[in-house]
């Protein structure tokens, strides 16, 4: 190992410092807001590296191996991997890009010492980048600044660095400004660049800029083993895995280590554990090690009930390091187990106690997630950070057989100086000038307040502040009002105190009456009063709901009446039935729309609305009730 030992003083010492800098070793953490070509960069420094095989770099974003990432072109997981070049290993840390997902990003900017910034050449620093970069900076990471997609029409290059520079400047990394450094890229393409007017070959600006301007990590040489744990992983064979930053000391595979922990109250505990495996990253995945030093990112095995936050240390010398702290969750759902008619018929795990293991398993890598059982019921209460959050979760789990039923979101509320208050987030859309007036419209009946309005071309950004109450079932309408053509974003921003009442869903719905398979002659008679939620030949029951009325009321119908049949043909009473398609609604749009009165049922091959009380009779004497 190659160190260079630098000098420090303590207060009212001349003695030496025991840190080093290892210069052989980069730990970059990849921040950027959603879509603006993190996983693609990535893609691009593992093709030009020249140190794999065609076979092994198939596809395109390859690090997004979850088939959800996969589907959504999201990265929902942080990843790592390593890059060789000009004999330093880079440790790329590759984070998420959406705002649901800043728990990712929390833990990991805890590995790194330089962090690379991301942002479109056309759109600029975004919402989710000002929020990762804050939590960068407060870490001590050191940023350089990549502006992608220097290729597209409508690119600015030159703006978006000095949009970027000026939000380093606003997060309080004024000190930086002087030695930031910058570069320009097009990972599509392939190239990176001093002048985004001469494209060059390859990314060897941007491979040199992280090796020269970043810095290796800074190590304690002479303390014992210490390193947080802020990832967990897991396998089949040697069940958890635990993964971070070696912060001092060296570590050898088979040593026996100190687990500092905390128990239910919140004591702290110290657990001995033999760590039967230690692997490094490099290139795509992790190889076997004998040792690893201060600085290195590791994975251990055979840590068992490790938990993300916890130290490790050498055995009777190491103290615990503060635990991780991320942002609370700002939203609710309560997941109980699916009580329809049709339960059972789909999933494979549908009991609470399933339920339960499975949500408290989510916990132990979910650190922006919560869970608590709500008394007197057998439903829990899981809060995340935003709708896409807890979404993605529920995916997750119809797709591992579970069967469930959600409830309509909500936001979380705090007591703050004896005053009620409520989440607020940061509203970013960008959409055609001619189509801005319904924006401004829904965006306001929604307690949304415009706090900035830009031209960019023939496009307007509108900033607003708004309840995160408001949010929920906004987005759904924004595109609808604008055809499809408005770019959406929104960020946690603050608490404040509660605001007025927010609209709530304009049109009824309907209701089933009866059990069976809709029949397209009921179905005809339904949709020229409605929208419908489902086809022919589907199988509903009683208190599910089966379309939107077009008024604001709910309505029960008979999906499955059948035309009755008699011995007389008459011109006109055999004409074919012609069906509208039905609004297909996935999960996020489905659990946005429901309101208090009514669930979402999730099985692993349907996504099903029905109302908590099936029955009609329940339903008028709960109304009457008040």
């Amino acid at each position: 190992m190659s160190s260079t030992a630098s000098p420090s003083q303590d207060a009212g010492t001349d003695t030496s410092s025991n840190t080093a800098v290892r210069d052989e070793i980069r730990n970059v953490v990849i921040i950027a807001h959603v879509d603006h070509g993190k996983t693609t960069l990535v893609d691009c420094l593992l093709r030009q590296s020249g140190q794999y095989r065609d076979a092994e770099l198939k596809g395109e974003r390859i690090l997004d191996s979850n088939d959800i990432e996969k589907e959504r072109g999201i990265t929902i997981l942080s990843k790592n991997i390593a890059v060789h070049y000009r004999g330093v290993k880079i440790n790329l840390i590759d984070t998420p890009g959406h705002a649901d997902f800043g728990g990712e990003v929390e833990r990991v900017v805890q590995m790194a010492d330089g962090a690379l910034v991301l942002v479109d050449a056309a759109e600029g620093p975004m919402p989710q980048t000002r929020f990762v970069l804050e939590k960068a900076l407060q870490a001590g990471v050191k940023p350089i600044v990549v502006v992608n997609k220097v290729d597209r029409p409508d690119g600015r290059p030159p703006e978006a660095l000095d949009e970027a520079l000026e939000l380093l400047a606003d997060l309080g990394g004024e000190e930086q400004l002087d030695s930031a450094a910058y570069v320009f890229a097009s990972a599509k393409e392939g190239y990176a660049t001093d002048d985004p007017a001469k494209p060059t070959e390859d990314m060897r600006p941007l491979l040199d800029l992280l090796v020269d301007h970043l810095p290796g990590p800074t190590v304690d040489t002479k303390s014992d083993f210490q390193m947080m744990v802020t990832t967990l992983d897991w396998s089949e064979y040697v069940g958890r895995i635990a993964v971070g930053r070696v912060n001092a000391g060296t570590i050898q595979t088979g040593q026996a280590v100190d687990v500092h922990t905390i128990d239910s109250s919140g004591n702290p505990i110290v657990r001995k554990i033999k760590a039967s495996g230690l692997y490094v990253f490099d290139k795509l995945g992790r190889v076997p090690a004998e040792s690893a030093g201060a600085g290195d990112l590791i994975a251990l095995e055979g840590l068992d009930d490790v938990e993300i936050g916890d130290t490790i240390t050498a055995p009777e010398t190491g103290k615990a390091l503060p635990r991780l702290k991320v942002d609370e969750p700002t939203l609710e759902m309560v997941f109980s187990v699916n009580s329809s008619p049709l339960a059972g018929r789909e999933g494979k795990y549908v009991t609470t106690r399933q339920i339960k293991a499975r949500l408290e398993k989510e916990l132990e890598r979910n650190v922006a997630l919560r869970v608590s059982m709500i008394e007197g019921t057998e439903a829990y209460a899981v809060a995340g950070r935003g709708v896409l959050h807890l979404a993605v979760l529920i995916e997750t789990m119809r797709r591992e057989g579970y069967e469930l039923s959600v409830g309509k979101p909500r936001v979380v509320f705090k007591e703050i100086d004896g005053k009620k208050h409520e989440p607020f987030e940061t509203l970013r859309v960008e959409v055609p000038t001619e189509v801005m007036g319904p924006v401004m419209e829904l965006v306001g009946l929604r307690r949304g307040q415009l706090e900035e309005m830009k031209q960019r071309g023939e496009y307007s950004l509108l900033r607003f502040i708004v309840p995160s109450r408001g949010l929920i079932g906004l987005r759904t309408r924004l595109l609808n009002a604008t055809r499809g053509t408005a770019i959406i974003h929104h960020r946690f921003e603050s608490y404040r105190v509660v605001e007025g009442d927010v609209p709530r869903r304009a049109n009824g719905v309907l209701i089933s009456m009866v059990g069976g398979k809709t029949m397209p002659f009921a179905l005809f008679a339904l949709q020229d009063r409605a929208e419908l939620f489902v086809p022919p030949s589907t199988e509903v029951y009683e208190g599910m709901i089966v379309g939107e009325n077009a008024r604001e009321n709910d309505m029960t119908v008979n999906p499955c009446r059948e035309k009755k049949l008699t011995n007389m043909r008459a011109s006109g009473s055999d004409e074919n039935v012609i069906l509208k398609p039905p609004r297909d609604m996935s999960l996020e749009a489905a659990l946005e729309y429901i309101e208090d009165d009514e669930l979402v049922e999730v099985t692993p091959e349907s996504i099903r609305l029905r109302k908590i009380l099936l029955k009609e009779s329940d339903r008028r004497r709960q109304g009457r009730n008040g």
